[in-house]
């Protein structure tokens, strides 16, 4: 996959831009605060529907104007595709491939890979397991569409099964349908479980062999998918942890809860010790590219990364995405 040109119109400090990329390695450089990574944060945009930044589609739209307007074009396998996304204050950002409007985001997933790593991802290591679960989300949704589209019923199901727990705490006749909900709930959170569980399988080895270069040597990492069922199947768990639920009202066990621990070959948790989080963030942004490399091979987007690390892990990532 080559991303070939990119074109903004009223998207935050651009009025108009008309930019062609060169089918290697990129690299944008200038002053601060003068738009790079509002560039890198609108091809993000145009290949995931959302910002690393977490903002909201108003905010990227330019000061005194209602819509904005993002043009990308791609080429996959020899095929060129036009990626067009309207931006709206009041209602849903439009999308279209090849001028044809897509009815589903999700449709979009599939067409371009990005590996996209920022100051921002920080919170993969300080935000908890909540920035962690969704690196692992996102990862895996622009890989896979069954991960997509499984993540999506789980997340609906569990909105309708809290709204159902709240319900219950006034209308307490309601608890018999709870079985129904959490039927449907192991059935698509034993699937997430089990991709979750193949992926870090498959990075492992990975990540591994890239800490122990940065470290010269010193150490390896392992990553280790620890869930909240803990030994005990969806199924018992749900049971199990019902009344809690209902007292909390709020289902407290499944993927939604779950996290990734990184451990060193002593049995050293990273996350809890003063490691080098660059060290780190290199290595699960190496990772990634790799990973994507090996399953699609697709191309990456780093930005602001290189800038803090030693001379040596500025060289191994340039290695990487090369």
């Amino acid at each position: 996959m080559v991303i070939k040109s990119l074109k903004l119109k009223n998207y935050r400090n651009y009025d108009l831009l008309d930019l062609k990329f060169d089918p290697k390695t990129n690299i944008l450089y200038g002053d601060n605060a003068q738009g790079k990574t509002n560039i890198l944060e609108a091809l993000y945009l145009s290949g995931t529907t959302k910002s690393h930044r977490g903002t909201k589609d108003r905010d990227v739209i330019q000061f005194g104007y209602d819509e904005s307007h993002i043009e990308t074009i791609i080429e996959k396998r020899n095929i060129d595709f036009q990626i067009d996304m309207h931006l709206k204050k009041n209602s849903p950002k439009g999308i279209a491939i090849d001028k044809v409007p897509i009815r589903r985001a999700g449709e979009l997933f599939g067409i371009v890979h990005f590996v996209f790593f920022s100051p921002e991802d920080l919170n993969i290591i300080k935000e908890g397991p909540a920035g962690r679960r969704r690196f692992i989300d996102l990862e895996l949704s622009q890989l896979d569409k069954i991960y997509l589209n499984n993540l999506s019923n789980y997340n609906r199901i569990i909105n309708q099964r809290n709204s159902l727990l709240k319900d219950i705490y006034g209308q307490r006749n309601l608890i018999e349908t709870l079985d129904i909900w959490d039927m449907q709930l192991a059935e698509y959170g034993k699937k997430i479980l089990e991709r979750r569980k193949q992926f870090i399988k498959q990075v492992n080895d990975i990540i591994a062999d890239i800490h122990y270069k940065l470290t010269g040597g010193k150490e390896r990492i392992t990553l280790t998918y620890e869930s909240s069922l803990g030994n005990i199947t969806f199924e018992t768990a749900l049971s199990k942890y019902r009344e809690r639920d209902l007292r909390m009202k709020s289902t407290t066990v499944g993927p939604h809860r779950d996290d990734i621990c990184f451990t060193t070959d002593a049995g050293l948790d990273i996350l809890y010790l003063m490691h080098p989080c660059n060290t780190l963030l290199i290595c699960i942004y190496c990772m990634s590219v790799l990973y994507v490399k090996y399953l699609v091979n697709r191309k990456s987007v780093i930005d602001k990364l290189i800038q803090p690390c030693a001379c040596y892990d500025r060289l191994y990532i340039i290695d990487t995405i090369q």
